[in-house]
């Protein structure tokens, strides 16, 4: 646990990438593989549950310092960090325990969802009495199933790398699916051996595209660019390996059972083939918005009511494997060809999406099914003017742009820059006038930057949308000396403010939604811009935000 808490320590004081990437590599070339193995899945995202709700943690932390629980709340809301706002509070312990981040792990942690309150609370106080400082910011953050830490996954591979030996594409194989931190796992990730992928049901690791804004000639000849619809649904790697199919999503969740029609179709697939798609929501004449594939997530099962209301396509526009061969390193080219007569020769075939804009999303269904498991169709052009005439229509195709993908391109691991491209349309925008104010988290800690905004309807403003994210840190500072000064009101952590400050909204969409007070719900709302041109009474209206749900906008 101590070398653990070093290293959490030295990766959160640099910014600098070979700073952190030297601090790994010094963590894996000493610890333990039970130790290695746990920090590894914890520094590349790997959920460990959530061992005890963080109302019980303050509760007891309020108990333990001898504190009111409003002021260990008001604690919270000014540093902004939970794990980090218990370090603080808590009276010093003792020098810190030896355990290692293994024994921790399964003696302190991996318990207490089955305990009882009561257990839970004597394992928590008594580690903080024997912790320190340093591994109790720790220990809260591995409790609470929050580890974050400001280091990406590739960068913690590349760490394992320098330590193993072996390339970082491989590692990311390895790793992908459902990697179990275990001594055993740790020695065989490094076995030079071993297999190069993630076990039998393991995906590959997804590649990834860039935003591409500004003029595609920079691109160079349109000839050497693949370019297809940039679909609104859930990024999926299906796999018929060992006589089982498997589908996994981009974050590596195994999702099988959400779409069991998709699973029953990939039985039709060759041994050994993997594609790589995206799981659509759509009826007979097309897609729908991503907010009706939305009802089919979270759920353990799918029952055919559901898979009636909500019928999916997987529509492929890679292929990964061959027979069970890995043909990654093939060009995009070559990889599309042998879809195209894979899925042709299933008859798995789709039309090009129709312009859909006279057609509400409440449509009913159309009559005729089209195939589960479909080829995701190219879109044509022989220069780039005509592909910026298509891409300018994609909001009546229902789809979100393009992607541009070099044709000699191999399927990389992450994002490297350069070989793909999601060229998307413009977000809509709408102006808001900011109601209240809440302060924001971690670095944010102490600024008010959680922002609720307001429209108009019927001559009052109606709460709409919050957002976090899209000011400068200098707008940011801006606002919060703003907001301080036009507080009028208290609520707990929020402050509501005079209606006066006037914002650009973007967001992708807009659905009707009986469950928001305005009625409409905008999906992934950031701010654009701050509108100092703009009074309050110039604010949009709710009926122009409930007219573009209603007309297809979600």
């Amino acid at each position: 646990m101590r070398a653990f808490t070093r290293l959490f320590t030295r990766l959160d004081e640099t910014t600098r990438t070979n700073e952190k990437l030297e601090a790994l590599a010094d963590y894996f070339a000493a610890a333990p593989p039970g130790d290695a193995a746990w920090a590894l899945h914890v520094l590349t995202g790997g959920r460990v549950r959530r061992a005890v709700e963080t109302r019980l943690l303050r509760l007891w932390a309020a108990e333990e310092c001898g504190l009111p629980l409003w002021l260990v709340e008001e604690s919270y809301s000014a540093v902004g960090d939970l794990a980090e706002t218990l370090s603080l509070l808590l009276p010093e312990g003792r020098a810190g325990v030896e355990d290692s981040l293994e024994q921790v792990m399964h003696e302190r942690i991996l318990p207490l969802p089955a305990l009882a309150d009561s257990g839970r609370k004597e394992i928590i106080v008594g580690s903080w009495r024997e912790m320190d400082r340093e591994q109790r910011l720790v220990f809260h953050k591995l409790i609470t199933g929050g580890f974050r830490v400001g280091v990406a996954r590739t960068l913690v591979i590349r760490g394992v790398s320098k330590v193993v030996g072996l390339p970082p594409a491989v590692l990311a194989h390895r790793l992908a699916g459902n990697w179990e931190p275990s001594p055993q796992a740790w020695l065989a990730l490094g076995d030079p051996g071993g297999e190069d992928g993630g076990g039998p049901g393991g995906p590959y690791p997804f590649f990834l595209a860039h935003p591409r804004e500004g003029d595609p000639h920079e691109l160079g000849r349109r000839e050497e660019w693949q370019v297809e619809w940039k679909w609104d649904g859930i990024r999926a790697q299906l796999l018929r390996r060992g006589g089982d199919v498997l589908l996994w999503s981009r974050g590596e969740e195994l999702m099988t059972h959400r779409f069991p029609e998709v699973a029953h179709a990939a039985e039709t697939l060759p041994e050994g083939t993997v594609l790589d798609g995206e799981i659509i929501a759509w009826k007979g004449y097309g897609p729908l918005s991503f907010n009706y594939l939305q009802k089919r997530l979270n759920r353990k099962t799918v029952g055919p009511r559901l898979r009636t209301d909500v019928p999916v396509r997987f529509l492929a526009y890679d292929l990964l494997e061959v027979e069970g061969r890995d043909v990654r390193s093939m060009p995009l080219g070559q990889r599309r060809e042998r879809l195209e007569g894979l899925l042709n020769g299933l008859r798995q075939t789709v039309e090009p999406p129709v312009q859909t804009s006279l057609l509400p999303l409440d449509e009913p269904p159309v009559e005729g099914t089209p195939e589960v498991i479909g080829l995701s169709p190219l879109v044509e052009g022989p220069d780039w003017e005509s592909l910026v005439r298509a891409r300018a229509g994609s909001r009546e195709r229902r789809v979100e742009g393009l992607m541009l993908k070099r044709l000699d391109s191999a399927y990389g691991v992450g994002r490297p820059k350069g070989d793909w491209w999601k060229w998307k349309v413009a977000p809509y925008t709408v102006d808001v006038v900011l109601l209240y104010a809440q302060r924001g988290h971690g670095r944010r800690a102490g600024l008010y930057t959680d922002y609720t905004f307001g429209v108009w309807d019927d001559g009052a403003l109606v709460p709409v949308a919050k957002a976090y994210s899209g000011l400068t840190d200098d707008e940011i500072r801006q606002v919060d000396r703003w907001i301080k000064a036009h507080t009028t009101a208290r609520f707990g952590p929020v402050r509501a403010v005079e209606p006066l400050l006037v914002f650009e909204l973007a967001f992708e969409s807009a659905r009707l939604s009986p469950r928001h007070r305005a009625g409409v719900s905008l999906r992934f709302p950031r701010m654009a811009r701050l509108r100092h041109d703009r009074t309050p009474e110039s604010a949009d209206p709710l009926s122009a935000l409930k007219a573009l749900a209603g007309g297809g906008g979600g």
